[in-house]
């Protein structure tokens, strides 16, 4: 055989060789052609207009300056830093961008709660172009999801799957509106299920390494299959921009969610009145055990259904309803998720040994109210108006010189208490023209005062008592 021929074959196996191994990685990459031609007119483009408070005045310390009053400048400098008075704060349009998924063909669509929240206008542009105004339907802060409701009729549809039999390592995509660039698809891996993120308890995130940017906020995450199997929350960045790091809503949180803002108006979870940590391997050996694992009780909260139940500070919760807990960040979601006034088990270490409670879990509580309870305050929550209260302490009572009644203000939100005056640590005596015996009648007063009326509201600060007049707005669901 002469050289050259050798050469000739060598050259053709290392050809076909090569071509074969293209064609085998060609075979085992996905091809999501046919995924997004099929899936991208579920999927929609949200844009908000919200209202803001234009910053007014110049840094601290620094004063317009004793200009002439035929000075040029003089006018200049009030219209930028000054602020006449009696006046009402500048206001200037901000815009926001994010995606949402369909979910129904009359116009209810998914997205977070972070794309909407102040907004003040809602608009949603469908893949055929229409542009609608979107209503909220609710949100939730604690899952990140909100509902929105738009007027139309026989709209495509997503078609759900089940983030439970997501496999670390399987291909996902996503769709939405990065930096507004509508309906831009990418594509990644699981990279782990079950991911718990600082101040977000309540939902195990899938955490994948889709590269997603702001404006794919609230839109969907699909499997192969087409199915929408998450959406789109949050990244985790150090820069602003995607690092490899993104998370999204199970999308069987994100329904469950959705179906109580529709039914509802709100969300309720299950709750334990417990705080917990993790089980270190320092921790698990002086508590006698052969591995770290659970949830470590470091406070029962006062009141609660673990109180009620018997937890005690120091037990370890190592099963859930017949559900191992294999960490204290697997507890929180797995406990909201569960309907309130059910009755489940729990198995707990206590003194080395094992020992089953049963325990009938209550409601979530707002985060504040949990907070303060934790500090040993009972508070209640009124959002019809926008406040928080609490109790007073015997030592409160001492030295306002109250004998009884009266509640105190933990925490003022924008509303009717608000705008009336009321200012956090105000002290209620008198609501309506009745005496405030505690929280809980306080609760009552705001519940059945009348809408659409201003009611006397009598304050005792340091400086003496005030009366407010708050105007009273509708009844919230579950006020």
């Amino acid at each position: 055989m002469t050289r050259s021929l050798r050469d000739g074959i060598g050259l053709s196996l290392v050809l076909l060789l090569g071509l074969a191994v293209s064609t085998l990685a060609q075979a085992r990459l996905p091809d999501f052609t046919e995924l997004v031609k099929k899936s991208r007119a579920v999927v929609v483009n949200i844009s908000t207009t919200q209202k803001s408070k234009a910053p007014v005045g110049l840094p601290p310390g620094l004063d317009i300056p004793d200009l002439p009053e035929d000075s040029p400048f003089g006018e200049l400098f009030k219209h930028f830093f000054g602020e006449e008075e009696g006046s009402e704060p500048r206001r200037f349009d901000a815009r926001s961008l994010g995606s949402g998924v369909i979910i129904s063909s009359d116009g209810y669509i998914l997205t977070n709660n972070h794309v909407v929240k102040d907004a003040e206008e809602i608009i949603v542009r469908l893949s055929d172009r229409r542009e609608l105004i979107a209503e909220v339907v609710g949100s939730d802060s604690r899952s990140d999801v909100a509902l929105l409701k738009i007027d139309a009729k026989d709209l495509p549809v997503a078609k759900l799957g089940k983030s439970e039999e997501l496999e670390v390592g399987e291909w996902v995509l996503a769709i939405g509106s990065p930096f507004g660039f509508d309906y831009s698809a990418t594509a990644g891996i699981v990279s782990a299920k079950g991911r718990a993120l600082p101040h977000e308890n309540y939902v195990p995130f899938i955490q994948t390494d889709v590269a997603i940017n702001p404006g794919n906020s609230g839109g969907p995450l699909f499997n192969q299959d087409g199915e929408v199997v998450g959406v789109n929350s949050q990244i985790y960045s150090r820069t602003g921009g995607y690092m490899g790091l993104s998370f999204a809503i199970p999308i069987e949180v994100a329904m469950n969610v959705a179906e109580q803002l529709r039914t509802k108006g709100r969300v309720s979870r299950g709750w334990l009145g417990v705080l917990i940590q993790d089980v270190t391997r320092d921790l698990a050996e002086s508590f006698g055990m052969d591995k770290p694992m659970g949830a470590l009780v470091s406070q029962v909260l006062p009141d609660s259904p673990a109180a009620k139940a018997g937890i005690q500070v120091g037990d370890i919760i190592v099963e859930f309803n017949g559900r191992e807990i294999h960490s204290s960040s697997m507890l929180p979601p797995i406990v909201g998720a569960t309907p309130v006034g059910q009755e489940v088990q729990l198995k707990v270490i206590r003194n080395g040994r094992k020992e089953t409670l049963s325990i009938t879990l209550g409601e979530l509580p707002e985060e504040d109210e949990i907070e303060i309870a934790a500090k040993g305050k009972a508070v209640t929550r009124t959002n019809r108006v926008g406040l928080a209260v609490a109790d007073l302490t015997p030592e409160m009572r001492q030295e306002l010189e109250l004998e009884d009644g009266g509640v105190i203000v933990q925490k003022v939100e924008e509303g009717a208490a608000a705008r009336a005056g009321i200012r956090k640590g105000d002290i209620i005596v008198r609501f309506n023209n009745e005496d405030v015996k505690d929280a809980d009648h306080f609760k009552k007063l705001v519940r059945k005062a009348p809408a659409g009326k201003s009611v006397p509201v009598l304050i005792q600060r340091r400086s003496g008592p005030i009366f407010l007049a708050l105007r009273m707005p509708e009844n919230k669901s579950g006020e």
